[in-house]
C-alpha cells in the first residue's frame, strides 16, 4: 500500500483499513509465539503500512484543522 492511494480515499476507510492492520499484526504476533508463521517479513510490511494510515490520518486533521482557522 501507498501513501498516495491512501490519501484517495475517505478518512472512515482509512480507519478501517488501519483497524484490520492492528488486528492482522496482532494475530501474526500469536502465531509467532506458536511458531506457525513462516513469513518473517510481513510484520515489518505491516508496521509499516499502520505508520502510513496513521500518517495520512494526522495529514487530514492537520488540514481540517487549518481549514478551520482560515475560516
Amino acid at each position: 500500500m501507498r501513501a498516495s492511494e491512501l490519501r484517495g480515499r475517505e478518512r472512515h476507510d482509512i480507519e478501517r483499513e488501519l483497524q484490520e492492520l492492528q488486528r492482522e499484526l496482532s494475530n501474526l504476533r500469536l502465531k509467532w509465539q506458536t511458531e506457525e508463521n513462516p513469513d518473517t517479513s510481513r510484520p515489518g510490511r505491516l508496521r509499516r503500512d499502520i505508520a502510513r494510515c496513521k500518517t495520512v490520518l494526522r495529514e487530514m486533521e492537520l488540514q481540517e484543522a487549518a481549514d478551520q482557522k482560515s475560516q
